[in-house]
């Protein structure tokens, strides 16, 4: 069951006194990025701070994130995750500490060489210790695939990097042994060192990668965590305004993520194109963990590039993610806009630093063409 949109207390008036305070941003008190200072607010920093913002904001007012898991049987299904439990701590915590861009140590045992970052990672302050690692994908909706459908029909584009594949495979291996993991990935033996980089072989044994993903859907059905949160911003179709109900969040678990590069069910594979890439990505490096309790993942992403580039993973537009957020709050989300300035204070907006692109200077200044 969804959960409503409830107030608790005085908490719009509490708000409102700290909104002419210096610029900062709702529930992010202590965090490693200085948001009285223009640096903090760039377009790559503001895309990660304002959804862990936004995400404290949902928790002030006990709306809970949409959880989109995998079932054993490898479908998936939506829940709701409360915002306690996907930051691992009470969102307004004294102790809690929001790291931007910053190495999930848990997981540095799983690597050979660099450990990469991750977009947030969220710590106590007591004692440093790492809660969660989550990524951050910030969605405008509608993408272009669905800006022309009926309103019920629109949705988003993920991109997804191959840094976020790696986490996904330490995300699993720290909560199954070698051993379990090797067990699960039995049917991969048929497949020869030699074999994972070529793609003929590889497109000839590809029913067998469909088959270990199953049994990793099965293995980790039952120990899945939040992996990406992936915050909505919704507006009048194509235009730059915002729709009146305009923010959301859906929460991807780790096991959940394979829905956007990997259909369950056996179909014929004739190339590996990225999609395809990525789940060799994956299981390359579980494969690996289950003989050496580690993985290059670096190595396994150069190695196994089949001719494209590592720029990134890959997308999932609009027409594909649907079905995966198709919800009541994908057509109207929870927040509206009349509360942004609750999650932006201090005259934080004003810090921003938007990109200046020729073809948005055109289309917000069409006087120029009467």
């Amino acid at each position: 069951m969804y959960r409503g949109c409830v107030l608790r207390g005085n908490s719009f008036a509490k708000m409102k006194e700290v909104l002419h305070s210096q610029a900062s941003l709702f529930g992010l008190r202590h965090s490693n990025r200085d948001f009285s200072r223009r640096e903090s607010w760039g377009k790559n920093q503001f895309n990660s701070s304002f959804p862990a913002a936004l995400i404290a904001y949902m928790g002030s007012r006990g709306i809970a994130p949409i959880y989109i898991r995998t079932t054993p049987e490898a479908g998936f299904c939506h829940s709701v995750i409360d915002v306690n439990d996907l930051l691992g701590i009470e969102w307004n915590s004294e102790d809690i500490f929001y790291s931007f861009e910053t190495i999930y140590t848990p997981f540095t045992p799983f690597y050979l060489g660099g450990t990469p970052r991750v977009d947030l990672v969220i710590q106590r302050r007591s004692d440093g210790r790492c809660l969660r690692a989550l990524e951050i994908k910030l969605t405008a909706l509608p993408d272009v695939t669905t800006c022309e459908l009926d309103e019920d029909r629109y949705s988003c584009e993920i991109v997804v990097r191959p840094d976020t594949i790696s986490y996904l495979a330490c995300s699993i291996a720290s909560c199954h042994s070698p051993e379990q993991i090797k067990q699960a990935l039995l049917c991969l033996s048929d497949i020869s060192d030699g074999d994972w980089t070529d793609e003929r072989i590889l497109v000839s044994k590809f029913t067998l990668l469909t088959e270990a993903a199953r049994c990793l859907a099965h293995l980790h059905a039952d120990a899945q965590k939040p992996l990406i949160i992936q915050p909505i911003w919704k507006t009048l179709g194509k235009s730059p305004k915002l729709s009146q109900h305009c923010l959301d969040v859906f929460v991807w678990s780790d096991l959940s993520v394979l829905h956007l590069f990997f259909a369950f069910e056996k179909r014929e594979v004739r190339n590996i194109g990225r999609h395809e890439r990525t789940l060799v990505w994956l299981l390359r490096m579980l494969w690996d963990y289950s003989y050496k309790g580690q993985f290059n993942a670096e190595s396994v992403i150069d190695e196994l590039s089949f001719n494209t580039k590592n720029d990134k993973a890959f997308s999932s537009n609009g027409i594909i993610t649907y079905q995966f957020l198709k919800s009541p709050y994908l057509k109207e989300p929870r927040i509206q806009k009349h509360e942004i300035k609750y999650i932006v204070l201090g005259g934080g907006q004003h810090l921003l630093s938007p990109e200046r692109r020729f073809d948005a200077i055109l289309f917000n200044s069409l006087d120029i063409f009467d």
